[in-house]
């Protein structure tokens, strides 16, 4: 996407499934991102919008669950994402200090979508995770702004960059420049053909941890960088998963604790200070804000169908992982901290990734 060179484009092959036609999030057919990018100087930030579907979300909402692999991070609505099983916002990502901002303009725009919120209805429950990026970016200045959220929001397409860029600005991945990275896989069951994306902001790791494919990148980089290079993992990573496939809010979680499997196989071991959490929806089904008269049909597979998905998952969590690493860009930020590129990494020193 974006003629930007990807994994794959080193030869660099993840898993047995095929991918979709972008090998992005958004190859869930109605599924859109849109970022915006805040930098210069000690601003390295930014918000990226995950839109499920291009409907009234909060009208018709969609089977969603969330998984914590590690709870060290601050994000949003997943209690009520966990009781009642459905999602009803967009999915909003962007850093620590930002995510009241992101939540307040969130609920602004719901509202303004459906006036009965708060006076007819309930309330809403907007979704927002959150990696901190206070290395690179000044987040105690708190650079997001709701029109920057709002922006993110309404420039969302099935088209968008990765790496450095939105919510992923200033974030760092394997003690390396960081940020978004997406994949799919399509899944072929005797029910027909299904696809899972995956999103993930990146922010984890220890370079000496780095595999790629199960090579010891990270170990040959570190060996070549001729400066110290202190290691140490106190990131997070958002995982996003979206799907066509039908799901139970149950099936969907069991789907998304399968994403640990495409991190270790990039090398994390999940870290003390390290978040990991996985937000999952389905547009499998449509499920109506209002009580209709008759009972709700929402189709399921069967249990014996859900390895094919394990792999999915966990192989497309991998491969967004390593898109995230080497389509971002060299940073320069907060008081002239620094995150090189892998991409002018391995180039310089000559290191084969296959």
């Amino acid at each position: 996407m974006f003629n930007q060179k990807r994994i794959r484009d080193y030869g660099v092959e993840v898993g047995r499934l095929k991918t979709g036609a972008r090998n992005a999030i958004t190859d869930v057919e109605g599924v859109s991102v849109g970022h915006v990018t805040l930098s210069g100087g000690n601003m390295q930030t930014g918000v990226t919008a995950i839109l499920p579907h291009p409907g009234n979300l909060f009208k018709e909402k969609l089977v969603a669950s969330s998984h914590v692999i590690n709870g060290f991070g601050k994000t949003m609505g997943t209690i009520q994402m966990a009781e009642l099983g459905t999602l009803e916002t967009p999915i909003l990502l962007t850093n620590t200090l930002g995510i009241g901002t992101a939540a307040d303009t969130l609920i602004d725009y719901m509202m303004e979508q459906n006036p009965e919120i708060g006076r007819t209805t309930g309330t809403v429950n907007p979704v927002i995770g959150e990696c901190n990026d206070m290395f690179l970016n000044d987040i105690r200045a708190k650079h997001v702004k709701p029109e920057h959220v709002r922006e993110a929001l309404e420039n969302a397409s099935i088209e968008f960059e990765e790496g450095a860029v939105g919510a992923g600005r200033g974030m760092l991945c394997y003690s390396l420049k960081g940020g978004i990275g997406t994949a799919s896989r399509i899944m072929e069951m005797e029910s027909g053909e299904y696809t899972i994306g995956v999103l993930v902001l990146s922010n984890f790791g220890m370079l000496s941890d780095l595999l790629v494919k199960g090579k010891a990148v990270g170990e040959e980089l570190k060996q070549a960088m001729s400066d110290s290079h202190k290691e140490e993992d106190k990131g997070s990573v958002m995982i996003i998963v979206a799907t066509d496939l039908p799901v139970s809010e149950r099936q969907l979680n069991r789907i998304l604790k399968r994403s640990v499997a495409g991190l270790s196989r990039t090398g994390s071991i999940i870290t003390n200070g390290s978040g990991e959490i996985a937000l999952g929806f389905s547009t499998a089904a449509k499920i109506p804000h209002d009580k209709p008269a008759q009972l709700l049909d929402v189709k399921q597979i069967h249990e014996e169908e859900m390895d094919i998905a394990f792999r999915a998952v966990g192989e497309a969590v991998e491969e967004a992982v390593l898109n995230s690493l080497v389509t971002a860009e060299a940073v320069v930020g907060r008081d002239g901290n620094s995150r090189p590129a892998f991409k002018d990494l391995i180039e310089e020193f000559g290191i084969s990734l296959i």
